[in-house]
Order: C-alpha cells, then sequence, then structure tokens
C-alpha cells in the first residue's frame, strides 16, 4: 500500500498474563524505530479486524490469544513542520488473555519482554497507549 493512501487501519492487543505482566515488542522498523510498545499492524484487505489481532499477534510475537475486547479507537496522525500529512494511522485497540506459546520477536518486531502491569510506565512513551494498556489491565481484571 502506497504511504500517501489514508487513513491505515491498524490493529493493537494488550496482552495480559496470568502473571500480571503486558507482553510488548520493540520496534524494528519505522515508524518509532527502538520504542517499546502494545504488539499489532495493519489490517489487510478482506481480514476482518479479529482476524488481524489473531494474525499481527502471531506474526510479532509467536503467541496465542482469547477473543480480544474491544477497549478503544484512537487517531495517529502526523504532519510535517509545512503541514503536509505525513502518517494517519486509525487505531483500533483490544484487550486478550494470553493463552499458549513462547514469546519471540518476529515480524517487524526487534524484541518482545513480558513487562509487569506496573512497570508499565517505564517501557512506554506515548500517553494514549499507556490509556490504553490501563483501560486493558481494568478490563481484564474486571472480567475474572
Amino acid at each position: 500500500m502506497a504511504e500517501n493512501h489514508f487513513p491505515t487501519v491498524g490493529v493493537g492487543v494488550v496482552i495480559l498474563n496470568e502473571a500480571d505482566e503486558i507482553l510488548l515488542i520493540q520496534r524494528g522498523t519505522e515508524p518509532n524505530i527502538g520504542m517499546w510498545t502494545i504488539p499489532g499492524g495493519r489490517q489487510e484487505p478482506g481480514e476482518t479486524l479479529i482476524e488481524t489481532a489473531h494474525r499481527e499477534i502471531y506474526e510479532e510475537t509467536g503467541v496465542q490469544i482469547s477473543i480480544p475486547k474491544l477497549i478503544d479507537v484512537v487517531d495517529l496522525i502526523r504532519h510535517d513542520d509545512n503541514g503536509t500529512l505525513l502518517r494517519h494511522y486509525a487505531l483500533i485497540d483490544y484487550a486478550a488473555r494470553y493463552i499458549s506459546g513462547d514469546p519471540r520477536p518476529g515480524g517487524d518486531a526487534a524484541a518482545v519482554a513480558w513487562v509487569p502491569a506496573g512497570e508499565i510506565e517505564g517501557h512506554i512513551s506515548w500517553k494514549e497507549t499507556l490509556r490504553i494498556v490501563h483501560e486493558a489491565i481494568s478490563m481484564l481484571r474486571d472480567s475474572d
């Protein structure tokens, strides 16, 4: 898909395990190379959002997840200094429980790590992702 076709639909999933840890990936490509975030990626034509969630999580981390529950939809819009639109992502974020698999980096993930829920602020810098993670933790804990 050409970079100038906007918006791009992206799906992210906050994955919580039984040890109350969140699975994060370190981005191996732009945008935000080297930064830690929740796993996910672009929706492909003909694919449902839930199919995208399962596929991207498996490709990037090698794990299987429960059926994802919708948390929120967030717009990520970036302009250059002249006001030209560089990126517009419609990000659909879900919460899910870890089911199985040994986490390993794949796809555009350079690394994966289980991070204790109470230490997430030390890893994620974008406030919207932090908000999504906290909402997911509350949602998943309340469903237990």
